[in-house]
């Protein structure tokens, strides 16, 4: 175990302290102390510099590396590349919260095989709004006691998210985490309003059960047809209904106003899987012109998907308005077929 360059009082009492049972690890390089999670709770060591605060917390980190991992270098530069990608072992993964290093907390929220224990330790060493979102990635979390934490904690702190994808994101973990109850749910649809990018979650995790809309009655052809099981009229249904027609008022709004390229492929996918059930039947023939022409909407709509913005994305690294005018071509033709469901005037 290494602690040559340490401080003598600093090495006795780091080395009193690996010598016990530890969970995490953190260090606040601004003050100056180091904090260690233990099963009777935290404890804490002041570090005394003898050189550059940032040099002494690495060879603190060394210290840890070695204890931890019998790397006394720290956190070696392999690991930090397979880890940042999912790729920590489980056997790994208590270890890395051991190290005090951002960077392997931030591995361990990505492991697949990611704990609700561990998901407590991570928290406790890094909580941050990027660890929250990848945390609740995993079904152990979601249904574990961090779970409602984690998306307590995101929508929280949703109003201090400046990045508009990464607010979208945070509102896409928590409802993918089904962790969202019905009041802060009208709450975040009503805000939405004024940020559209917020429906995206809505749209991707709950397209049937949108809190807006107003339905739009059944003609008595398409009544019959859906009672003889035609899947373009069932589909139709699904659009006149009130969540239906939330769902199409609300990806008109994204559609006028997506902030960045994230937010137009991911919206695309989504118009693309809600009608994906038509993609790969024959137009009936035998529909009235009326709903010949939503039929017809349905059907563009069905075959979109985020590469069809990618001739046009990929050439520019425009975001705001002007990638909205450059996605002006695509978009306007798709708004026009979602208005056409929604009865809207063209």
């Amino acid at each position: 175990m290494r602690t040559v360059d340490l401080a003598p009082e600093d090495a006795l009492r780091l080395n009193v302290l690996l010598a016990g049972e530890i969970h995490a690890v953190r260090i606040d390089e601004g003050a100056m102390i180091l904090y260690a999670l233990t099963p009777k709770g935290e404890a804490k060591i002041s570090l005394h510099p003898n050189c550059r605060p940032d040099l002494y917390a690495m060879r603190v980190r060394e210290l840890l590396g070695g204890h931890a991992l019998d790397s006394p270098g720290g956190y070696p530069v392999h690991l930090r590349r397979w880890t940042r990608t999912g790729h920590a072992g489980p056997k790994n993964l208590a270890a890395l919260l051991k190290l005090g290093e951002p960077e392997a907390v931030t591995a361990v929220a990505l492991a697949p095989t990611l704990s609700d224990e561990l998901a407590r330790r991570a928290w406790w060493a890094l909580p941050t709004m990027e660890v929250a979102r990848y945390m609740l990635g995993h079904d152990a979390v979601r249904a574990g006691a961090m779970g409602p934490v984690l998306a307590d904690f995101l929508i929280e702190h949703l109003a201090f998210e400046e990045d508009p994808v990464l607010a979208m994101n945070s509102i896409r973990a928590v409802l993918g985490a089904g962790l969202l109850d019905a009041a802060a749910s009208e709450q975040l649809w009503a805000k939405a309003r004024r940020r559209p990018h917020y429906y995206v979650g809505f749209l991707e995790h709950r397209p049937d059960a949108l809190p807006a809309g107003t339905e739009l009655p059944l003609s008595a052809e398409l009544q019959a047809r859906v009672a003889a099981g035609d899947p373009w009229a069932t589909q139709l249904a699904r659009c006149h209904a009130a969540s239906g027609q939330g769902f199409l008022a609300a990806a008109e709004l994204v559609l006028e106003k997506p902030p960045a390229h994230e937010t137009v492929y991911l919206l695309l996918d989504i118009l693309g899987a809600y009608f994906a059930p038509l993609r790969a039947l024959e137009i009936p023939a035998d529909a009235s012109s009326e709903l010949g022409r939503e039929i017809e909407a349905m059907a563009a709509l069905s075959h979109i998907s985020n590469e069809a913005a990618m001739p046009i994305l990929t050439r520019t690294s425009a975001i705001g308005p002007l990638m909205r005018r450059h996605l002006e071509p695509l978009f306007a033709p798709l708004i026009g077929h979602i208005r056409v469901l929604r009865g809207v005037a063209q």
